[in-house]
């Protein structure tokens, strides 16, 4: 059964803990849009920053295409986004359980199973339900949602296959000076590793 925490405090999550690495005591926050907050009964949403760990940060949305429900479900940081059917998930136990079997699956599909064993596995025995992170996050989502809404009323694509699609998406949002006003969500994912390695080798 998964730990829910919808506020939890910083004491409680490093206490005890001081041997490990941050990866491994740092709750997985969920960002949940306010529809999929109505829809799964998560109560009241707090305000949280970035994760440290960016990998175990994400953000949710729920939308229809072709009159059935599906779920987004993007890297906050990076956008890299899957998408999953949100029919029966109708409570937030369900709603964790789903999303992050999604996440794992279609991060293995893609090749990247060292990313989910080393910086999104040890987060996930605690989710933290919060709010949006801002606006930017909000609007380049909604752009996702748009081409994801295409891709599955086109023809006959499964939504795990859609997020191999909206990975390959051009982005203003995470673009890098070397981007040139662009950049794509499987790049900017892959990309936060370096970072995550830098961070746990005490690098600045």
């Amino acid at each position: 059964m998964w730990d829910v925490a919808l506020s939890p405090k910083p004491d409680e999550i490093t206490e005890g803990n001081n041997n490990l690495d941050m990866h491994e005591y740092k709750p997985m926050i969920l960002r949940l849009s306010q529809k999929l907050n109505t829809k799964i009964k998560a109560g009241k949403l707090t305000e949280m920053p970035l994760d440290e760990n960016p990998y175990a940060d994400w953000s949710c949305g729920l939308f229809t295409a072709d009159r059935s429900q599906y779920t987004i479900l993007s890297n906050t940081k990076s956008l890299y986004s899957c998408v999953m059917f949100g029919k029966c998930i109708t409570d937030d136990s369900r709603f964790i359980e789903r999303a992050l079997s999604t996440i794992r699956e279609f991060i293995e599909d893609d090749g990247q199973a060292f990313v989910y064993q080393k910086f999104i596995a040890p987060s996930r025995s605690t989710v933290s339900f919060t709010k949006a992170l801002n606006r930017t996050v909000t609007g380049s989502m909604n752009e996702l949602v748009m081409a994801a809404i295409h891709s599955l009323e086109s023809g006959e694509v499964a939504p795990h296959d859609v997020g191999f699609y909206l990975n390959d998406l051009l982005l203003s949002a995470i673009a890098t000076k070397e981007d040139r006003g662009y950049g794509k969500p499987k790049e900017a994912f892959k990309a936060l590793a370096d970072r995550c390695q830098s961070s746990d080798n005490g690098e600045g």
